[in-house]
């Protein structure tokens, strides 16, 4: 089991909505659930929620559960509560019959370049809850999305699926979308970083309003994620 982050409340009590049979989090500030059981984290209508970690830590499988998003996909699925789920997954399909040809790493820019284009899009658009599927590892990519939420008067959360090394390079290998060796200990170092700023209390910046950490114990307990007033 991963340590807990010892400087922040477990459940700071605003966040917590009992109930008779689960334990359902409206999250505020950080809020580390890692070992922990929790049936259902519950955010605003419109919000948009990152979900992060590093490449293979579980997170399409995640999403997939939790919303049905399918990593056939070509356009992002609606998931409960009007959710539009945006996976970068679903970009690389759309382009993979035109560029298949070549090398993944040279059509790579077109993938993100469309996947970015979704967000806006949706973020500009859509009604409802939008969740994206993002390493979180890149400050400016962190940046440019509380910006882009912000200015549609979005609360953005992040919820952290934080697993080991060692299991997340397992998990590229029996999905067969390996990351290079030097680039996915880029992503761990940086993974970590995240984690002692939150640790120390000085980090993400800007702040989300809220960041859950998550590993997978409490991913196979978490019933849904609902957007509700």
């Amino acid at each position: 089991m991963n340590p807990p982050l010892d400087s922040v409340p477990l459940y700071p009590p605003e966040s917590i909505v009992p109930e008779t049979d689960s334990l359902v989090l409206n999250p505020r500030g950080v809020v580390d659930l890692r070992g922990r059981r929790t049936g259902e984290l519950r955010y605003p209508p419109t919000a948009t929620v990152i979900f992060a970690g590093i490449p293979g830590a579980g997170k399409s499988t995640a999403l997939r559960k939790l919303f049905g998003a399918d990593p056939e996909d070509h356009t992002p699925p609606a998931g409960p509560d009007g959710a539009l789920v945006l996976d970068s997954i679903q970009a690389r399909n759309s382009w993979r019959r035109r560029l298949a040809w070549l090398p993944y790493p040279l059509w790579r820019p077109v993938v993100h370049l469309v996947h970015f284009r979704r967000i806006w899009i949706a973020l500009r658009d859509h009604t409802g809850p939008v969740v994206i599927h993002d390493c979180g590892t890149v400050g400016f990519t962190r940046r440019m999305l509380t910006r882009w939420a912000a200015r549609r008067g979005r609360e953005l959360h992040m919820v952290l699926l934080d697993v080991p090394a060692t299991v997340a390079r397992a998990g590229q290998y029996a999905r067969g979308r390996r990351v290079g060796r030097a680039s996915f200990n880029w992503h761990v170092r940086r993974w970590r970083h995240l984690l002692d700023q939150l640790e120390r209390g000085a980090g993400p910046h800007p702040r989300p309003e809220s960041v859950v950490v998550l590993d997978r114990t409490t991913v196979d307990h978490l019933h849904e994620i609902r957007f509700a007033a």
